[in-house]
């Protein structure tokens, strides 16, 4: 354990000399100038989805409505045996016509890797169909809060490296969490610290899986290194293997540091594991993987520098139980149950002691950074946590690893229930409708610039500028239904089927500012011109048995509506 300490005390001090030295890495973060300037690549959003039907629409509405990006198209990734999972996709599939459902030729679950070949397959089949090659590749998980700026940092930074791993950390939670609590604190120090540190230092950058972003050229080299196969189908960690190889053919890998925007860290952030069991199950997969599976893979290297840090992600196998273990030898001893301990065995206790203090101070400082001092300082409560629910992780991965082994079976994926975060959440990542209307370019930034600056207080941005000329109706509903992920249309007066649209209370349909229209095969149809807040689905659902579907109508679209509904003759 003293050695294992010495050594991450090394990358302590390489993290120190690189914040105190003059000679800064060329590579600016966040980048230099405008990234909008840029002239955009075209990007390919890859998720792979087993079981997620859950979460799968409301992350790609979410991530569609607050993407500052305007040239990508969405990869989602299933099998044919998800009904629900393909199902979800299905549903939502007219409404973005830059979403790709991708299905993998047999039934799932197989693992993460062979989901993704089957998605380059289709994205393949994709480039020859739309006659044009995508630039970039970016991985993203189910669950995930892509941060607006991410795919202009990623245009960015892929003129000059092969691979951008952009950083990952938890979302907030309640400080009496401690599962969680571990995930915000294990990512605030690695994403800040020990990951671009290695990247500096000259090792192979690890991928996280999610919020990297590839080269396409650099994907069709390493296909062509592996017989035209993008990620090890039996790996449990494909990214990072796929982050070891790409190091070993040449290319150029950066992990960017974490820096703020907006008072916000640019970085992918999701909710892990709550639940202890939960967390064991997703880390017995990242222990099998990067641990077992691939020193089986790869063994070791003829190049010291690139064992050094194939040693660090290994040693967890020895480090996470003798870790535990000195916590409750600390804790024995601190009750007195113990014996005291002298010579040379109370200079190694004491030196293990201080260097247990030092990882928690580093801890305290790097959780500080993204979730503040109270949070911060529970972080030697979640320590001893954190080392038991490693340890069992290790153990579980030992004997899943040692099992498939004997019986010759492979490893499957190991699924991990996902929870998309909330409107509050949200909200900090989300674009205004200002944002919008310039990235459509729908109106000049200066011209609308100059309109803010009229507009009367109390006014909406959208009604005073139509109130000045400046922009239609129908383009003002339009960056509305990118805003808000509802889809806009303009509805004719014989789709309204007046049962239905008598069927919800008056008082309702005029305080909300919306018109039931149709029934669907299990769903309401219903003619909005306001973007329906949060509480008013559970309203609706009170009178109704069918999903409310709501579709956003110009104001003048939805009197006449109205109108209709209320005419005698409807009567």
């Amino acid at each position: 354990m003293i050695v294992s300490g010495i050594d991450d005390l090394w990358i302590d001090f390489c993290y120190l000399a690189d914040r105190l030295s003059k000679q800064r890495s060329s590579t600016t973060v966040p980048p230099p100038g405008d990234p909008a300037a840029l002239e955009e690549a075209l990007i390919a959003l890859w998720i792979p989805a087993w079981r997620e039907d859950a979460v799968i629409a409301q992350m790609i509405a979410h991530n569609v409505s607050s993407i500052r990006y305007a040239r990508y198209h969405i990869f989602a990734g299933t099998y044919p045996n998800d009904e629900a999972t393909l199902e979800a996709l299905r549903q939502i599939e007219g409404q973005y016509p830059n979403l790709h459902v991708s299905l993998t030729p047999h039934d799932g679950p197989t693992s993460k890797a062979d989901n993704l070949n089957w998605i380059y397959q289709n994205l393949c089949l994709v480039e020859e169909r739309i006659g044009e090659q995508f630039d970039i590749v970016v991985i993203h998980d189910s669950e995930d809060l892509i941060h607006p700026e991410e795919f202009r940092w990623l245009n960015h930074y892929c003129r000059d490296f092969d691979f951008v791993q952009i950083p990952v950390l938890a979302l907030p939670t309640p400080w009496y969490e401690f599962t969680h609590g571990i995930y915000c604190d294990e990512f605030a120090e690695s994403q800040q610290k020990d990951l671009p540190t290695r990247n500096r230092l000259g090792g192979f950058a690890p991928s996280c899986g999610v919020g990297t972003g590839y080269r396409r050229s650099a994907l069709a080299k390493l296909a062509e290194s592996e017989s035209n196969r993008l990620f090890e189908p039996d790996s449990l960690t494909e990214d990072y293997l796929n982050g070891l190889y790409m190091h070993r053919l040449g290319m150029k890998q950066i992990y960017l540091p974490v820096a703020w925007v907006k008072g916000q860290p640019v970085a992918t952030r999701e909710y892990f594991p709550r639940k202890a069991h939960a967390a064991v199950r997703q880390r017995t997969r990242w222990v099998t993987g990067i641990a077992l599976q691939t020193w089986q893979k790869v063994g070791w290297s003829r190049d010291w520098h690139e064992n050094y840090w194939l040693w660090r992600d290994r040693k967890g196998l020895l480090g996470n139980p003798l870790s535990l273990l000195s916590n409750l030898l600390l804790a024995l001893g601190a009750v007195g149950i113990m014996p005291p301990v002298g010579g040379a065995l109370l200079i190694a206790s004491a030196a293990g002691l201080l260097l247990q203090l030092v990882r928690m101070g580093w801890r305290i400082y790097f959780t500080r950074r993204v979730y503040g001092m109270p949070y911060a300082l529970l972080v030697p409560l979640r320590i001893p946590w954190s080392n038991l629910v490693n340890t069992l992780a290790t153990i579980s991965a030992l004997a899943r690893y040692a099992r498939a082994r004997w019986r010759n079976e492979p490893l499957v994926w190991l699924k991990t229930e996902h929870a998309y975060p909330n409107r509050q959440a949200l909200n900090p990542y989300a674009r205004d409708l200002g944002e919008v209307l310039t990235d459509m370019k729908l109106i000049s930034a200066d011209t609308l610039a100059e309109a803010v600056s009229r507009k009367p207080v109390g006014m909406r941005l959208g009604e005073f500028l139509i109130a000045e000329s400046l922009l239609t109706w129908d383009k003002l509903y339009q960056a509305l239904s990118v805003l808000s992920s509802y889809p806009t249309a303009q509805i004719p007066l014989g789709d309204v089927e007046i049962p239905v649209a008598r069927s919800l209370p008056r008082s309702l349909m005029c305080e909300a500012r919306m018109q039931p229209v149709r029934l669907g095969e299990q769903s309401m149809v219903i003619a909005t011109s306001e973007i329906p807040p949060d509480e008013l689905l559970p309203m609706v659902r009170r009178f109704t048995r069918r999903d409310p579907v709501f579709v956003l109508v110009t104001p003048a679209n939805l009197s006449a509506l109205r109108a209709y509904v209320d005419a005698p003759a409807a009567a």
